[in-house]
């Protein structure tokens, strides 16, 4: 019902990549066109994918837009936008993360905090990119942690998740026992989750 809205605001409040601008206003207007975008992005139809394409790969473009962008793609479910995800992420590693280990990591965990039917299965197929080293503290919270701070995907009512992070930890464990219970300490709040949920990870 508010599309015309959103589309008016982020056109209104799209400044050009170059000259970059760091001032308050900028800084806002960015803030506002990404939150439309993000907004728009949940429609999840073609038109609003290639919106966000757009963003994504445009040539100069700050990297405050392009993970927005690409953030919000990633969480797109629907398969009008499910072409446009797979480029946006691709292109988001290919120009920007490869050789990158910070945005390498925020590139896994775009995904694995994303609330999609096949998070799960990305996410543990992500343990297998090259890029990925469970001995990396870092890499292993941003992909292993982030997952485990999704609500949606992570307290599945089956379970898939929690049985997912326990293997996970189990296999930090054995490299890095520290890393491991820091991962662990998502368990930690379970008595807040319902009685399925609390017996699933008891």
């Amino acid at each position: 019902a508010l599309r015309a809205e959103l589309e008016a605001a982020y056109a209104a409040n799209a400044l050009p990549a170059q000259p970059f601008r760091a001032d308050r206003e900028a800084i806002g207007m960015r803030r506002l066109k990404n939150a439309c975008l993000g907004y728009l992005a949940a429609i999840e139809d073609g038109a609003a994918a290639a919106l966000c394409l757009r963003q994504a790969g445009e040539e100069g473009a700050c990297m405050t837009d392009v993970m927005a962008a690409t953030s919000a793609l990633a969480a797109c479910d629907g398969p009008a936008a499910a072409a446009a995800r797979e480029e946006a992420l691709g292109l988001y590693y290919s120009r920007h993360a490869k050789g990158n280990d910070l945005l390498v990591c925020k590139w896994f965990t775009m995904q694995a905090v994303a609330d999609t039917a096949d998070c799960l299965e990305r996410t543990d197929a992500l343990r297998a990119h090259p890029d990925f080293s469970l001995r990396n503290p870092n890499k292993a919270r941003a992909l292993i942690g982030a997952f485990a701070a999704n609500p949606c995907r992570f307290h599945a009512a089956d379970g898939a998740g929690y049985r997912w992070l326990a293997d996970r930890i189990l296999e930090v464990d054995a490299i890095n026992p520290q890393s491991a219970a820091r991962l662990a300490s998502a368990f930690s709040t379970f008595r807040r989750y319902d009685s399925g949920r609390q017996a699933l990870i008891r």
